[in-house]
């Protein structure tokens, strides 16, 4: 049995979008689920009510405001197990693995390597190699089995005494599939390699405890998890925080004092938000997480397993789709021989199904499968069979057109 009409309605009352336009079939959350109206309402609130700078000001205003802003880093800490200092605002995951890359590069030099693996995002491969190229550093790639998979043996081969940084997908954009997080950390660990997890495609869909993961450092976004754009979260380890890794950006705020010639760092996490931050972005994240964990995330993730089984049921006759059924979250990336990616889009598109095509922001992955781009189905918590039954349709009129 699926999800029953009356449990969708009662999920898709929280998302405007798609109660008012019931029509729609949106099947693209890996690139940005739909905001939750708790996570709306809470922006509207501030920008209504409490509508002033944080931290700065002892009005009432400000007072509230930056009240709001702190519940909403308790709220992010709460939800992946850390403690509050140890929770840093970014614009994205994109920012918070741009800054790890600029700020812990310069520890390293031509006789170290860093490792990340065939499945990376391109935020997690660009950075890296602007750096490597300015410090001289190489970077080495774990390799996927033939289901497409990272193993415990991949890392083991290219894991050596001159690593520093050990930096993974916990869940591929691409494929869905999840890696072994914890194997990968204890490996790394047992040479003394920095962690960093990306959480970006996980967060909304798993569970995340940085204590049990035990990961350095973690990153994700708050638009991929009911939350809006422009928020993200950056997560370290207080003794990394404190002691292994330096500002990125400097200015406001992030300063405990400043004189002409020379400044000094606010306390953690402080010293890492430069400048006014995005207030209302937190906050809204804040909102999506608490309406997440009202809602239970193993219950929504019982409820997504059950579309993505009966999407692998009824696409696998009609598409060739990339990996295996294990291991894999609500993420479906296929191709039909003969038809552009493209194509397949806009079809479905003049019926009101929304995927991606292209790359994926995994370029080199897609290169590495022998793929020009795939089309992309990504399931969240207010899709049903429903949905599926309708990109089947037009799938269906797809091969139609072009046979």
């Amino acid at each position: 049995m699926y999800m029953s009409r009356t449990i969708d309605k009662e999920i898709i009352k929280n998302f405007t979008l798609l109660k008012t336009n019931q029509s729609l079939v949106y099947l693209d959350n890996a690139a940005t689920t739909q905001t939750c109206v708790a996570a709306l309402k809470a922006m509207d609130d501030y920008y209504t009510k409490s509508r002033a700078n944080i931290h700065r000001g002892v009005y009432n205003l400000s007072i509230r405001a930056t009240e709001q802003y702190e519940a909403a880093r308790d709220q992010v800490a709460s939800y992946i197990n850390a403690d509050r200092e140890e929770i840093i605002f970014t614009s994205g995951t994109t920012h918070s693995l741009n800054q790890l890359a600029y700020s812990l590069s310069p520890r390293l030099s031509h006789r170290d390597n860093i490792v990340l693996t065939r499945l990376e995002h391109h935020a997690n491969i660009v950075p890296w190699q602007q750096m490597a190229k300015h410090y001289g550093f190489t970077i080495r790639y774990a390799e996927l089995n033939k289901d497409g998979e990272l193993n415990a043996n991949s890392f083991q081969k290219v894991i050596n005494a001159n690593t520093k940084i050990v930096s993974f997908t916990l869940v591929s954009n691409v494929l869905g599939t999840v890696a072994p997080g914890q194997e990968i950390i204890k490996l790394a660990q047992a040479s003394k390699a920095v962690t960093i997890v990306d959480a970006a495609q996980a967060a909304a869909h798993i569970t995340l405890d940085v204590k049990k993961l035990n990961c350095d450092f973690l990153v994700f976004s708050g638009h991929k998890m009911y939350g809006p754009t422009g928020i993200g979260v950056l997560y370290g380890k207080k003794i990394f925080l404190e002691e292994h890794l330096e500002p990125f950006l400097f200015g406001g705020e992030m300063v405990q004092s400043v004189s002409y010639e020379n400044a000094t760092w606010a306390e953690l996490p402080y010293k890492f938000e430069a400048g006014t931050p995005n207030i209302a972005g937190a906050i809204g994240l804040g909102a999506a997480v608490g309406w997440i964990k009202k809602a239970g995330i193993k219950k929504m993730a019982t409820q997504e397993e059950k579309v993505i089984s009966y999407a692998f049921k009824k696409l696998t006759p009609l598409v060739k789709i990339v990996g295996t059924r294990k291991n894999r979250i609500g993420i479906i990336s296929f191709t039909i021989p003969g038809i552009h990616p493209h194509d397949i889009a806009e079809v479905l598109n003049q019926n009101q199904v929304c995927i991606r095509t292209g790359y994926h922001c995994a370029e080199p992955l897609h290169h590495h499968l022998g793929l020009n781009g795939t089309a992309r189905l990504s399931i969240g918590v207010y899709n049903t069979t429903k949905d599926i039954d309708a990109l089947v349709v037009g799938i269906k009129k797809v091969k139609k057109l072009f046979a």
